[in-house]
């Protein structure tokens, strides 16, 4: 008879992993070539083939690296004008047919050599987002998301020598998206998903539950407790309180709310970078012989570049024209502006932000870091103190959500015997501390990239259901 094992998948909005454990061990399945952790990332090219992973991200770097961004108006009707008149009297002539184009903006990226996803998870339980446009095929949410899930799919089958298998897969407490139904929809999507991928016997299992289950079956507590683990991702923040007896436990609530590491690196851009790029600069211009001065309308740019997946659209005259204008009068405006058109141009968008993901890691461990960017001439010094003025917002935020899912288990902080800190941006360092004020001497990180897969692949081997 062949060995019980549970296998566990956690599909991250920016990193995914896979494990198992056959009641003895835990033990992670390697889905990249040299790691266990693989990016939750699907490239596709111009002839619609994928990869998946670090393949991809490194693809997509590279085909961008340098490549001037030119875009062509998207032809949204065609006429055709009747421009001669045949005459009967006169065998040679003939009516003459020309085909006008209606063009619309100037967004289609006509060299751009493949589309990179990443962050898609984000995108499941939120209605109004259906079909992505991939080149001039539309693409389901569904459909973006498969290739990763084959991928993880075929390396456990190679890995365990199996052909079928059960799996826990994980899931946040609560997907992004509007309405009451979002949860709903992202499993259902999810679902539809994994079957494509080939995964059928599938149940859903909470993120932090399951990253409390890897911390209990880690450290085999000899007594009774009560365990609030906070996961903070890269889109969700998730929250679980659990009282254990051993390894047994049962969970009195749960919590989660839309914020991960995707949002502090957008507020990292957004407060660090963009005086960079020229925000709050003054512009000044002669317009009908009148000198007029007025802040550069920053804010135009500011969404775009805050997603990296659409930041080549300003390449427009629309957006460009003003930049050019305020580059031409040189100066410090001028230097600003050169910098945010050559991002523009050359799409250095995600890069950017990959940039700043190193600078927040570098922070966690030390009071300051540079924030390097060669491509833009950037080098600018980043303190933990500036981060933690950045973060005041979003801390308090996380102390309330804190607070709720203490209420909801009837539990106050003094009786929380261990707080589990997992997940990566639970290892910035002004959560470390806040999590230390609150439950001083209690709290303790867990494998924090991989404590969801471990944990859903012993609740897998259990057969633990939650719903």
């Amino acid at each position: 008879m062949a060995k019980k094992i549970g296998i566990g998948i956690d599909f991250g909005t920016s990193n995914s992993a896979a494990a198992w454990f056959d009641g003895d061990q835990v033990k992670l399945v390697q889905l990249e070539t040299h790691d266990a952790i693989m990016p939750t990332a699907t490239h596709i090219d111009r002839d619609l083939q994928t990869i998946v992973g670090q393949q991809a991200v490194t693809q997509y770097i590279d085909e961008n690296r340098d490549r001037i961004v030119e875009l062509t108006p998207e032809i949204v009707a065609k006429a055709q004008v009747l421009t001669g008149e045949a005459n009967a009297h006169d065998p040679s002539s003939e009516a003459e047919v020309s085909t006008i184009n209606t063009y619309g903006k100037a967004i289609i990226d006509r060299g751009l050599p493949g589309r990179l996803f990443r962050g898609v998870k984000r995108l499941l339980g939120n209605p109004s987002i259906n079909r992505l446009m991939v080149f001039d095929q539309a693409f389901r949410v569904v459909a973006l998301v498969t290739p990763v899930l084959v991928h993880i799919r075929r390396k456990i089958q190679d890995t365990l020598h199996i052909k079928t298998f059960d799996v826990h897969f994980g899931h946040p407490v609560n997907f992004e998206g509007l309405g009451d139904h979002s949860n709903e929809l992202g499993k259902s999507r999810l679902t539809e998903a994994l079957n494509y991928a080939g995964m059928k016997a599938v149940s859903f299992y909470p993120e932090p539950i399951a990253a409390t289950m890897s911390y209990l079956q880690h450290e085999q507590p000899k007594n009774a407790g009560l365990a609030l683990t906070l996961d903070f991702g890269g889109g969700t923040l998730d929250l679980s309180v659990v009282a254990y007896e051993g390894v047994r436990f049962e969970v009195l609530s749960t919590g989660g709310m839309s914020l991960g590491g995707d949002h502090i690196d957008q507020l990292i851009f957004r407060e660090l970078l963009f005086p960079l790029f020229g925000k709050g600069e003054i512009w000044s211009r002669v317009v009908d012989g009148r000198l007029i001065e007025n802040e550069f309308p920053f804010v135009e740019f500011e969404d775009k570049l805050l997603n990296w997946a659409v930041t080549y659209t300003l390449n427009q005259n629309h957006y460009r024209a003003k930049v050019a204008d305020c580059i031409a009068q040189g100066g410090e405006l001028g230097r600003k502006l050169q910098r945010l058109d050559e991002l523009i141009t050359h799409n250095y968008s995600y890069l950017v932000f990959q940039y700043i993901k190193e600078a927040k890691v570098a922070l966690s461990e030390h009071e300051q870091t540079v924030l390097d960017i060669p491509e833009l001439d950037i080098s600018v010094t980043f303190t933990r103190q500036q981060f933690e003025s950045m973060m005041v917002d979003m801390l308090s935020d996380i102390d309330q959500i804190v607070d709720k899912v203490l209420l909801d288990a009837n539990k106050t902080a003094s009786e929380i015997s261990v707080l589990i800190r997992t997940g990566g941006s639970s290892q910035i360092a002004s959560v470390r501390d806040l999590m230390e004020a609150k439950f001083p001497g209690r709290v303790t990180e867990h494998d924090p990239f991989t404590s969801v897969a471990t944990g859903l692949a012993i609740a897998s081997y259990y057969g633990y259901q939650f719903e």
